[in-house]
């Protein structure tokens, strides 16, 4: 919880005051994720956590529909959500794309529109925008989607005690 506050206190002073809001995501949906294998840790050197993000392999219900454009492709593909860092590791969502890169060949990934950073970083990492989606509040995200060469595989990715 004390990675996700920071990231959303470093989101508001880049311009990105309403992604996350005050308390998004909770502590009992975090709980959930956790149980269904869908997130995961990043930990430096001397082990100390320096971030965290999800990984879904699978279908997005929020990606069946997208607007003012169209997927790459309609292959099996993971999903990767709500990249936070503590702010004191450089290159975090670098490393975690990376390492879902290892698990999936074919990402797709949404953002905020003011969410300029992580933006930049898709836009850096050859991702290519794709058009937009709705997530289940309704709001709008921006929608971008990479796949890897000569990958044909998923991996299934299994929680840790």
């Amino acid at each position: 919880m004390e990675i996700y506050a920071a990231a959303r206190v470093w989101m508001r002073q880049c311009g990105n005051p309403s992604q996350w809001g005050d308390h998004y995501p909770s502590a009992a949906f975090l709980r959930e994720e956790i149980a269904a294998g869908h997130s995961f840790l990043c930990v430096n050197d001397q082990g100390a956590i320096a971030g965290t993000f999800c990984l879904i392999l699978g279908e997005d219900p929020t990606y069946r529909e997208i607007f003012d454009g169209a997927w790459l492709n309609e292959e099996p593909y993971g999903t990767l959500h709500r990249i936070a860092s503590s702010g004191r590791e450089k290159g975090l969502a670098r490393a975690c794309v990376e390492w879902c890169f290892t698990r999936c060949p074919n990402l797709r990934v949404d953002t905020h529109r003011d969410n300029r950073v992580m933006q930049r970083i898709l836009e850096s990492m050859g991702f290519s925008y794709c058009g937009i989606i709705y997530v289940a509040d309704g709001s709008e995200r921006l929608a971008y989607q990479k796949r890897l060469p000569g990958r044909t595989t998923l991996m299934q990715t299994t929680a840790l005690p």
